[in-house]
């Protein structure tokens, strides 16, 4: 008999852990029932590898169509399709806070909307900056965004018959339509036809939080160990150089003022009424938030309608026909936009088909547990929705989730009595802006700049792809990035 020092127990007992773990994970673990990739059910590299290969987006499509309203992704975090389960996490009042993934956004930042997870803390932040983000306060800019509009059609008519790539123009665009509305200035992206780097700053942050924020103590051990080792990751881009670009460009709409109230002004307004709780380090956190975020968004949703317009001739057919139907300002007012339904459904129809977000949106189960789609979940137990699952489900959105099908939201509308955009549980299961407390601050301003520029372009221009047949690509990291866009205009006569 082998003596407890002897090296064949030893050698026993070191293969006896991870033989003992993988029976655990596999049959012991509360989350043991619930069906997934085998190696999700043993470490976090799975869901990691995807996170860093872009992909997450249709794999998780592929396994909710699998396994059902419940996929294991991790040893203990779980992928949510159940609508009822939807509403528990993401519902009003909900005691679901948002999982350490977020950290390596937040980073030491105190003031993070996005990232925040005391909810008690993210609800005293957004009451604060609520009312320079409101659709009425987005209004009195409308003019303003009509200079970059304009700038933007200007471009595309020097580019008549030429090859374009619209999906950068298009993000040069949102971009230079952030610094008109918070700064007073656009940053001068559309007339250049180029960036300044900024847009390969933010995509390098979001590939690299995409996969460092499900293993975040890696995050918090290059936090450490910088000051040795330097930087090496991306997602500090968001903490360091973005932040930098906005305090410089706070300080210079310091020094020249403004003519009118942009997004900047009411935040000094909100700093002077209580500088306590909106200090400068809040104001420049928030600067940042729209630039690190404001332009990408917006970009991929345009892009998303264009390309299934330009997809489906049918689609692109009635709505030329509503756009000629209209008397409508040139650019076109948001007013005149919201009086379309044609438009306001082709652009929730894109937006389902292609929400900008394209990973889970990760909670953490309170105390006391939980039951969700009829399964016992321990407290503590990472649990989440994925939009582009979401905007999947038949039982909503019809058996043709797949096809681009604006009429859906048409029918939707008038069920729940033609009027307004109460689409019933089409937009109470839209999640291209998230949900509940935690929707995306920037709605509003995204709305308000493909309500625009779309019925617009379309009015000013014929569009086409240069190559019909041909499928763009697509990347998630975070955001659900495409490349491919390349078109032809001219002018209409």
């Amino acid at each position: 008999m082998a003596s407890s020092t002897s090296p064949v127990f030893l050698l026993a007992t070191i293969l006896a852990i991870p033989f003992a773990y993988v029976i655990y994970q596999t049959y012991f673990h509360p989350l043991a029932s619930i069906p997934g990739p085998f190696w999700a059910r043993l470490t976090r590299l799975w869901i990691t590898k995807h996170s860093w290969d872009g992909d997450m987006h249709t794999t998780i499509i592929a396994l909710h169509k699998k396994h059902g309203s419940l996929v294991r992704t991790g040893p203990n975090e779980v992928s949510v399709s159940d609508l009822a389960a939807i509403k528990t996490i993401y519902g009003a009042g909900t005691k679901f806070r948002k999982s350490d993934w977020y950290s390596v956004w937040q980073g030491h930042r105190k003031f993070d909307l996005f990232a925040e997870r005391n909810e008690k803390i993210h609800g005293e932040q957004r009451r604060l900056i609520s009312r320079a983000y409101a659709m009425d306060s987005l209004r009195m800019l409308e003019p303003y965004v009509d200079n970059a509009v304009n700038v933007f059609m200007n471009e595309m008519t020097k580019r008549t018959g030429q090859t374009i790539d619209m999906g950068n123009w298009l993000q040069l665009f949102a971009f230079d339509v952030i610094g008109e509305i918070t700064f007073s200035k656009r940053f001068g992206f559309l007339d250049t036809a180029e960036d300044d780097g900024s847009f390969t700053q933010i995509s390098n942050a979001l590939k690299s939080a995409a996969w460092i924020g499900q293993l975040p103590f890696l995050y918090w051990l290059h936090d450490a160990l910088t000051p040795y080792i330097g930087n090496h990751l991306g997602i500090t881009a968001r903490h360091g150089s973005l932040r930098t670009f906005a305090t410089r460009e706070i300080t210079a709409r310091q020094d020249r003022g403004s003519d009118h109230t942009d997004i900047l002004s009411q935040l000094f307004a909100t700093q002077k009424e209580k500088p306590l709780e909106m200090n400068d380090n809040a104001v420049i956190s928030m600067a940042t938030s729209n630039i690190f975020a404001g332009s990408d968004t917006t970009a991929i949703s345009l892009r998303a309608i264009i390309y299934y317009l330009l997809k489906n001739p049918s689609c692109k057919a009635k709505l030329l026909a509503e756009i000629h139907a209209h008397t409508l300002s040139d650019p076109v007012i948001l007013s005149e936009a919201e009086n379309m339904p044609y438009l306001q459904a082709v652009m929730y129809e894109a937006l389902r088909l292609h929400p900008a977000v394209g990973m889970s949106l990760p909670r953490v189960v309170p105390q006391g547990c939980t039951t969700l789609a009829n399964t016992y979940l321990p407290a503590g137990t990472v649990v989440g929705a994925n939009p582009w699952v979401i905007h999947r489900d038949a039982t909503i959105y019809g058996t043709d989730v797949d096809a681009f099908r604006p009429e859906r939201w048409l029918a939707a509308r008038e069920k729940e009595g033609g009027s307004g955009s109460d689409y019933g549980d089409l937009s109470r299961f839209f999640f291209a802006f998230g949900s509940g407390a935690r929707v995306c601050l920037g709605r509003n301003i995204s709305w308000m700049e493909m309500s625009k520029v779309i019925p617009t372009l379309f009015k000013r221009f014929e569009v086409e792809l240069v190559e019909p047949e041909r499928e763009w690509e697509v990347r998630c990291w975070w955001f659900a990035m495409q490349r491919g866009l390349e078109v032809r205009v001219r002018k209409r006569g």
